[in-house]
């Protein structure tokens, strides 16, 4: 139950720096949707519940793998007959019900506390993304549990590439204040993409044709995501099991 509060507490204090933080951006930067400016607080929030859904969901499978490490759990799990998708399924199954869930009630306090405009014509829309870029987020979680397994170590390394991912994303700040080569980056990273399509939805009052371009594009880079992210994970145990390491931490 603590950790259940400092969650909380720790995403409330976030908001709170940003709404300060946005007293001092320039409105003339923030973005236009569907003909109105957005403000910041709105901008922004959108972007703490999805990045916090990318940090909660790839921080959970990869804390399981390395928890039943350190416990000494991994082998015992892995020779039973439950498949590795099952397992990790099994380890994220309660996010995939309590993050959601989350999210809202996030967006519903900003809404609430910090006067952010919600469209609730576009939850649609936007659970429409959601769905779609959850598979893309588990792929890169399993590629980082299967680093973590054949390394011991590598938790950083995931942190990093996922520091860089939100900055390059317009979660904070647009992209179009991003020197040139990262706003290019940025342009091609797909939670850009599902920020956009869930500003678009949540903040515009967007449909579904406003999406579905963000979906076609978020469909492939999820499969290619999540099949890369399994046969990582496969190898890794494979690997494992042939040099008799796997219950080794």
């Amino acid at each position: 139950r603590f950790a259940f509060v400092g969650d909380w507490l720790n995403l409330i204090l976030q908001v709170v720096i940003f709404y300060f933080v946005g007293r001092m951006v320039d409105p003339s930067n923030l973005p236009v949707i569907r003909g109105v400016r957005v403000s910041y607080m709105e901008f922004v929030a959108i972007g703490i519940a999805l990045t916090s859904f990318v940090q909660i969901s790839l921080g959970r499978v990869i804390s399981v793998i390395r928890g039943e490490q350190m416990m000494g759990t991994l082998e015992a799990l892995v020779v039973t007959p439950t498949t590795l998708t099952t397992l990790q399924l099994g380890s994220v199954a309660y996010d995939l019900v309590y993050i959601p869930i989350r999210i809202a009630l996030f967006l519903a306090f900003a809404s609430a506390v910090f006067d952010v405009h919600l469209v609730l014509s576009g939850l649609g829309p936007a659970a429409g993304v959601l769905m779609f870029f959850i598979p893309f987020v588990w792929g890169l979680g399993a590629l980082g549990a299967a680093g973590v397994m054949t390394f011991r170590r590598g938790a950083g390394f995931v942190g990093i590439g996922l520091s860089v991912l939100t900055i390059a994303s317009g979660t904070y700040f647009p992209v179009t204040l991003l020197p040139g080569w990262l706003e290019w980056v940025a342009r091609h990273n797909p939670i850009t993409l599902a920020l956009h399509a869930t500003r678009l939805a949540l903040l515009g009052g967007a449909g579904w044709e406003a999406v579905v371009p963000a979906i076609r594009v978020l469909a492939p880079v999820a499969l290619v995501s999540i099949v890369i992210g399994v046969f990582a994970l496969r190898a890794a145990v494979r690997r494992e099991r042939r040099l008799g390491t796997l219950g080794l931490y």
